[in-house]
């Protein structure tokens, strides 16, 4: 991936991200997911379903994890977020929650990430049994190690 075709660097307003640790509280135990679209005094927080428990009981062989360890954004709200790459609003951060484990990109967010090859930065948020720990941004060939995706930012979390 060239510089220019790597996801900006996003600033994510406090507003932002009070909106998206909320989102977390409220799906917990279970994973949120959702997308920021747009920039600057312009940027959405689009909340998703976590679908995952739907693809689990309808297959569980193929999707043998539920929404408390992952999560698919899909139907209508995919939709919206591949259509918004075509138009003056482009998503610019995919989110979800990691429960009770700490925010880090795991083997299977990376994967997902690369097989998707969507043009934006991946915030992972902490969140713990009554608080949100932080959140990390990240962001592809950003360490320039053998991780595909490296960490471009750290959020503070709350006592949400």
């Amino acid at each position: 991936m060239s510089d220019q075709d790597s996801p900006p660097i996003v600033e994510i307003p406090e507003a932002a991200l009070r909106d998206i640790f909320e989102h977390a509280r409220a799906e917990f135990p279970n994973e949120c997911c959702g997308y920021l679209i747009g920039s600057g005094s312009d940027l959405e927080v689009r909340r998703c379903k976590n679908r995952q428990d739907q693809l689990h009981a309808l297959d569980p062989e193929a999707h043998p994890r539920t929404a408390a360890n992952a999560y698919n954004i899909g139907g209508r709200e995919l939709l919206d977020l591949v259509r918004s790459f075509e138009g003056e609003r482009p998503a610019t951060v995919i989110y979800h929650s990691h429960p009770r484990v700490g925010a880090y990109f795991s083997a299977e967010d990376e994967r997902a990430a690369l097989a998707a090859g969507y043009p934006v930065a991946y915030l992972v948020i902490d969140a713990q049994e009554g608080e949100i720990r932080e959140a990390l941004l990240f962001r592809r060939g950003a360490d320039g190690g053998e991780a595909a995706y490296g960490v471009v930012a750290r959020f503070p979390g709350a006592a949400i």
